[in-house]
């Protein structure tokens, strides 16, 4: 186990040494000590790895991520996982605002809540939230999986695309062109592999499916109104 303490070498620091890691490397646990809510802790981080971020972290951390595992041992910041390609990020606390965005690839798991913007313009992402997510989320979401294990605020999957959403409790409101979706047993199948992956334990035959109706994906005058 390596050991980076960000009060004494400094993010700079702290980030180069883990870009430095490359697939062959046999340094592959990293403990991140005094995160104190620091800014773009462990972003771009492209090698087979595990970091664990001791305490919550401010914006962008994980961001841009391949590969590797982030673990952090508290609550995160706005953008926490943005533009993640591939790995898996782990959040023990609450996350805030667009946890997630823009996310081609990889897995995202929190076990508290999420704040609004979860998931925006998702591109192939997968997200598990073990509490609650708030408005807007998976705005224009594009592919990947949005899976709520509690409540939804308003507007889910507004001008969403491909992506799928499943929420286990109750949503205030549906975004445009967003409806309830029939959950076949593809779908639970999906759904069960996600749970497992994120270690959370709840019954896929719980949840509602929920995607785009498509009515939106070109213009037509007749559904001028929704958009």
């Amino acid at each position: 186990m390596q050991t980076l303490d960000l009060q004494d070498i400094g993010l700079r620091e702290v980030n180069k040494t883990l870009h430095a890691q490359s697939s062959e490397t046999n340094q592959t646990a990293w403990t991140i000590e005094n995160a104190k809510g620091a800014h773009a802790i462990a972003c771009g981080l492209d090698a087979p790895i595990e970091v664990t971020v001791k305490g919550s972290t401010g914006y962008y951390c994980g961001g841009m991520n391949q590969q590797a595992t982030v673990n952090i041992h508290g609550s995160a910041g706005p953008g926490t996982g943005e533009n993640i390609m591939s790995g898996k990020i782990v959040i023990e606390g609450d996350a805030s605002q667009y946890l997630g965005a823009t996310g081609h690839g990889g897995l995202i798991v929190v076990k508290g809540n999420a704040s609004s913007r979860c998931g925006i313009s998702m591109k192939g992402v997968n997200i598990v939230v073990q509490g609650n997510i708030g408005h807007m989320s998976a705005f224009m979401g594009q592919s990947g999986n949005l899976v709520v294990c509690g409540d939804a605020g308003e507007a889910l999957g507004d001008s969403c695309y491909e992506a799928r959403f499943f929420v286990r409790g109750k949503v205030k409101s549906l975004g445009a062109d967003c409806e309830k979706k029939e959950m076949r047993p593809e779908h639970i199948e999906i759904l069960k592999g996600l749970l497992d992956e994120a270690g959370i334990d709840a019954d896929p035959a719980d949840f509602t499916r929920y995607g785009s109706a498509r009515n939106l994906y070109n213009f037509d005058v007749d559904n001028a109104a929704a958009y």
